[in-house]
This record gives C-alpha cells, structure tokens and sequence, in this order.
C-alpha cells in the first residue's frame, strides 16, 4: 500500500464546517458516518482529488488541539479567493505574489481555521 496523507480537521458544528468548505471553496461532499444517536461523527470531502476528512471537535479528547492550518496546492488562487470572499470567509492575506515564485492567499473559517491556497508545490 502506498503511503497516502489524510488531514482531518476538527469542527465544534460539524454541518456549518462542511457546508462552509464547499461553498467557500468548492469541496466536494462524498459520505458523512453517523453515530447511533444521528450526530454526525466523519465527513470525507475532496478538493480536485485531495481527501480531507472533518472531526467534531469533542473538548477534552486528545485531539482538541485547536484552530488548524491547511495548505492546498492549486491553480486559479484569485478564483478560489473570490469564492472565498463570497461565501463568507474572512481574508488573512489577499492573493499575493511571494517572493519564492508561489502566488498565495489565507482565509479563516468561522472556527478558526486558516486555509492557505497556493501555487506552490510542497515537495516538487
């Protein structure tokens, strides 16, 4: 089996995280596990084939560690900054040229999160 990287980040209201990232950035929904109770416990999405999975955020365990940073890899950065913007998401850092050669913008979610988009290629 190759080794694959699954980031999973964590929501205290999992439904507003997982409607936020596809409005605002055009993920894709492809199968939500419920609990007995009907709370939601795992959402997968995709973003152009890239698999992120959303958490609850329960307080105490061992993974409420906090706001994340994400950084997604990807063309049409003013595009997907637009998206952004309409959707709700606040900007950190508006579509800006880097000196490394990448073109970059931040937003946070309503949670927290800082989603970084960029044309930069960790590890090409």
């Amino acid at each position: 089996m190759p080794t694959t990287i699954n980031p999973v980040v964590n929501y205290c209201d999992l439904d507003a995280g997982v409607r936020f990232l596809v409005d605002a950035f055009g993920f894709v929904e492809h199968q939500a596990h419920k609990a007995e109770d009907g709370s939601t416990q795992y959402v997968a999405l995709s973003l152009d084939g890239a698999p992120l999975g959303l958490s609850p955020s329960v307080e105490g365990s061992m993974f409420d560690t906090g706001p994340a940073v994400v950084y997604i890899a990807c063309d049409e950065v003013d595009t997907k900054h637009e998206r952004a913007v309409d959707a709700g998401a606040e900007t950190l850092m508006p579509p800006t040229d880097q000196d490394y050669g990448s073109r970059d913008f931040v937003a946070k979610d309503h949670e927290g999160n800082a989603w970084c988009f960029g044309t930069f290629q960790p590890g090409a």
